[in-house]
């Protein structure tokens, strides 16, 4: 299953070494751990620092939403399926 986390992250602005740093990695290792296989621990941390529900970091047909300052429910983009 392919993870959406660099498309997500740009299309929320984040660059993958700003990423990195809100995990307390180096952006090596995030590379690295997203082409490879992560631990849901890892993954549930990225969604967190992308302010996204987990499921999110998959696959997908469906919007992206974050929460705004409100903590109102925000679409931020659209995930389109790469299968």
């Amino acid at each position: 299953m392919k993870l959406r986390i660099k498309e997500i992250a740009k299309t929320r602005g984040i660059k993958m070494e700003e990423l990195a740093d809100l995990l307390g990695i180096h952006q090596n290792t995030l590379s690295r751990t997203i082409n490879g296989n992560p631990t849901l621990e890892t993954l549930q941390k990225i969604a967190k620092g992308l302010e996204v529900d987990i499921s999110e970091l998959f696959t997908s047909n469906k919007p992206i939403y974050t929460k705004d300052k409100n903590g109102n429910l925000v679409e931020i983009g659209y995930l389109k399926n790469h299968n």
